[in-house]
């Protein structure tokens, strides 16, 4: 049941069912939701429902474009007829997950798991668990509605989907450090190709899946739930999310908690070189728990030893699965990559890089696939289509393949492991071919206190962007988890008992405040 939430440039493993909306029971913006018993998702996701819970599910319809709509909140510009999406509407799927054990209901919990490209939706039907499970604490479902939405391109919500499985598979599998330039220009050909692909099939319309854009859409979820002020839990991207929402909408927000924060007053690339210093670092981390636990740990002392010597066997010589799939470096280095995103997952990865050491690699694609949203089939979800929708709408500062490629060789000299990959994957937006729409970057002048979490061995949004978010806003108040993994809450109990506070009671955390590890 373990929810792995993912960073800028990464995504969320979602398992439920979609479909390409719901449009016929879609309830326009601003007006009720037609709100319906839901119980299979959480069978189909699960296997069950949670105890003493109830599942309703709705879809909301949005202007595809804000700026060319006269919908509450949307501010019209002149010629708007004339802008992409005019007159068109997104569907937003909703899940509400009710305690039957509710009393002196606060309002809703609006949750954004992360990616982009996460889905909402499944993170509410896991957070409506129990904690030993996973999930909220009783004191925060028995005053709260938790409202999951999937984001529009994501999932439920009239899903982009522009990717072939065959692009996913060799984007995935191919060598995340390219150093030959025939090796590299393939890289380059095929995020081309990707980005043609998503062009035809959605032309004008890609800037539509903007964080911007989504924040208006978290507006009309705000409406659609009663709520007067909106009650919202962020992870990873999802603060990226809130961040915006709070500036558009300062007197619309409650509380917001934001855990595992981005700075959204970094450029791409810096984005990108943090994202590579804090896996290098958490692999660091995973290395020294490696040495110091071999019990555990079936590659101590040295495990970026084992990892180094995998990946170049994998180059010449690399093991096949039982569905013929060759286990290359870039699957590898996706299975590190999971697995740091939790440290209850590090020894599942020590023993992946074993077995594949003795030529099994069942392990590595497991945690590659996780990762991937690859199903048994070879078939994936909409994260990574969505994903890059999203983020290469949002990015302006997009760098040319020569500045990129220069980026490859400087930061294979500072960060080995995870540098080379981290800057070729700035090909993604580079070769995209559409215009962005960029989120602000501002203070959210108006708000009341906003929680800021933070986890100092975070990979994904390292610890260095915590601080830069709250201050930013202006409201932020920081709050430390001195942890492995991403994200904080609900994971401990300082941290959860702080967290609760806020969200119920409204009660700020004190200045400074840092949480032990677990």
């Amino acid at each position: 049941m373990a929810v792995v939430v993912a960073g800028a440039g990464c995504t969320l493993p979602a398992f439920a069912p979609r479909t390409d909306g719901e449009g016929d029971r879609a309830a326009p913006v601003g007006t009720a939701p037609d709100w319906r018993p839901c119980p299979e998702t959480a069978r189909e996701l699960v296997g069950r429902t949670a105890p003493d819970m109830r599942y309703d599910c709705a879809t909301v319809a949005v202007p595809r474009n804000w700026a060319a709509s006269s919908a509450p909140g949307a501010g019209p510009t002149a010629g708007a007829s004339a802008l992409p999406g005019a007159g068109e509407t997104f569907e937003i799927a909703l899940l509400r997950a009710r305690s039957t054990r509710q009393r002196d209901r606060i309002g809703s919990l609006v949750i954004n798991p992360g990616g982009p490209g996460g889905s909402g939706v499944d993170t509410a039907v896991y957070l409506s668990f129990p904690p030993e499970l996973g999930g909220l604490p009783a004191r925060v479902t028995e005053r709260f509605d938790i409202v999951g939405f999937d984001p529009r391109g994501v999932a439920r919500s009239s899903p982009v989907k522009c990717i072939s499985d065959a692009d996913l598979d060799a984007t995935f599998g191919a060598d995340p450090d390219p150093v030959d330039q025939a090796a590299f220009d393939e890289t380059v050909a095929l995020n081309q190709r990707i980005g043609a692909a998503c062009g035809a099939k959605y032309g004008a319309q890609l800037p539509l899946y903007a964080t911007v854009q989504a924040a208006r859409d978290m507006d009309a979820v705000r409406a659609a739930v009663g709520d007067e002020k909106l009650t919202y839990l962020g992870y990873s991207y999802g603060t990226l999310l809130g961040a915006t929402y709070a500036q558009l909408y300062p007197r619309n927000v409650r509380a917001f908690v934001l855990d595992g924060a981005i700075d959204p007053a970094q450029d791409y690339v810096a984005g990108s070189e943090s994202q590579a210093k804090g896996f290098e670092r958490a692999f660091d981390n995973f290395t020294r728990w490696c040495a110091a636990d071999s019990g555990a740990c079936p590659i101590a002392p040295d495990a970026r030893r084992t990892l180094t010597d995998a990946l170049a066997k994998a180059e010449v010589s690399p093991a096949r699965g039982a569905d013929g799939r060759e286990a290359t470096p870039g699957w590898i280095f996706y299975a590190v990559i999971s697995s740091l995103y939790s440290e209850a997952q590090w020894a599942e990865l020590a023993r992946a890089l074993d077995r594949l050491a003795g030529g099994d690699p069942q392990g590595v694609f497991r945690l590659a696939d996780a990762y991937a949203g690859r199903d048994a089939d070879g078939h994936y979800s909409n994260l990574f289509d969505a994903n890059l929708a999203v983020n290469c709408a949002d990015t302006a500062d997009r760098p040319d393949v020569a500045r990129i490629r220069a980026l490859q060789s400087q930061w294979r000299q500072r960060y080995p492991l995870f540098g080379p990959a981290l800057a070729v994957g700035l090909l993604s937006c580079t070769t995209w071919p559409a215009r962005p729409d960029p989120y602000p970057t501002g203070p959210a002048t108006g708000a009341p206190p906003i929680l800021v979490v933070g986890t100092t061995g975070d990979p994904a949004t390292p610890y260095e962007q915590t601080p830069k978010l709250a201050a930013m806003l202006g409201v932020g108040q920081v709050l430390t988890w001195e942890g492995e993994g991403h994200t904080a809450y609900p994971q401990t109990p300082c941290v959860t008992s702080a967290v609760d506070a806020y969200l119920v009671g409204l009660t700020v955390p004190p200045a400074g405040q840092r949480c032990p590890p677990r």
